[in-house]
């Protein structure tokens, strides 16, 4: 560190002091409103530090500066100037001193002007970026209360269900209805699209089903026939749902079920072998005048039920392969007797890791065990 006297000060002169490198001291000046710039560590201007007597100021306004250190002594050849790459407004002045040393003072008014009103140009371009990663965040908070928060208790079955969104929203929608006197629902349903747009739509879905679902004991089929026509009215032309919908009696262990152009549920009995609940009607919401059929199984202990969305099966890997409902079921029957949470957890990855891609679609699964 080192001092240059400059006329004016108390003592007759003004103390500039060299700082080390990479300081971030602000007072490198005793006069207000200027400070010494250091340059990137690396540059050609860093490597010159010591190599050179020229100093330069940055200043709000040289001509001010210039007025004042003239009334103090300080002896400027030429006053300020505008440079050749200015707009009338940006000047600068130089001096020396006693000891040769030279300075320039450069205003940075209209630089900093400039420099602000490109950052605030970038931060409104990106505030249509900001507001939405806002919202986003917000619609995820609203969507992951729309999943079940409890389980109603059914002493004859074990049930759990899992999402896994491919955006921060998604489409697909999972619930468990109390449907009253020891009765359960299951739903699964598929929103076409992605995104904000097919949260939406899961959202009316939801408020359709558990609205309406104190009829869906004794008259299913009017029950779903409701559903479609409350997605039809409150959503927009092409959108629609595939959806599975079963009850289940824990009195009697059976399962009432209407598969809504969804894939098929599987149910693998205790014995290992295989049944499927292939679809008993077309998608919810698509059309007005619409009717659905009820099937109906027994279970018995050990039996499990799986339901799941197109976005496990339709996983793709690196050559185009799809992970289909072979290596479902394999990954199933092999993690069988993990608890349900964690038979879905290892199902769920098991069709991430297929795909070396980013998650192409929402991945949902529901398992019911008969105990």
């Amino acid at each position: 560190m080192w001092t240059c006297k400059l006329p004016g000060a108390a003592d007759g002169s003004l103390s500039v002091r060299r700082l080390p490198v990479g300081s971030l001291e602000r007072q490198a000046l005793a006069c207000p409103g200027m400070a010494l710039v250091v340059p990137p560590e690396g540059s050609v201007e860093h490597q010159r530090i010591g190599q050179s007597t020229g100093f330069s100021f940055l200043t709000e306004d040289v001509r001010s500066l210039f007025e004042e250190w003239s009334r103090r002594g300080v002896h400027f050849p030429l006053p300020p100037m505008e440079p050749s790459w200015g707009n009338g407004q940006a000047r600068y002045a130089v001096f020396e001193d006693a000891d040769g040393n030279s300075f320039s003072l450069i205003e940075f008014d209209e630089a900093t002007r400039t420099l602000e009103a490109e950052r605030r140009a970038q931060s409104a371009r990106l505030e249509p970026e900001r507001h939405a990663a806002r919202e986003l965040a917000i619609a995820k908070q609203v969507q992951t209360r729309l999943f079940p928060q409890h389980q109603p208790p059914i002493r004859t079955l074990v049930y759990a269900g899992t999402c896994h969104p491919a955006r921060t929203v998604g489409g697909d929608y999972y619930d468990f209805l109390d449907l009253g006197s020891g009765r359960l629902g299951l739903v699964l349903a598929d929103i076409a699209g992605k995104g904000i747009g097919a949260a939406l739509l899961m959202a009316n879905l939801q408020a359709a089903l558990r609205s309406q679902c104190a009829t869906a004991w004794e008259e299913p089929e009017r029950f779903l026939r409701s559903v479609n026509q409350l997605l039809y009215e409150n959503t927009a032309k092409g959108d629609y749902a595939t959806l599975f919908f079963a009850e289940y009696d824990d009195d009697t262990r059976k399962l009432r079920y209407s598969n809504c152009g969804h894939p098929p549920a599987l149910l693998l009995r205790g014995d290992d072998s295989l049944e499927r609940f292939g679809a008993t009607c077309t998608v919810a919401g698509l059309f007005e005048k619409w009717d659905c059929t009820m099937e109906e199984r027994e279970l018995a202990p050990d039996d499990a039920v799986l339901l799941y969305t197109d976005g496990v099966t339709e996983a793709l890997n690196g050559e185009g392969e799809e992970f289909g409902e072979e290596r479902l079921l394999e990954t199933t029957r092999q993690h069988r007797e993990l608890p349900l949470p964690e038979l879905l957890a290892a199902v769920a990855d098991q069709a991430r890791r297929f795909s070396p891609h980013e998650q192409a679609d929402d991945i949902t699964l529901i398992v019911a065990k008969c105990t």
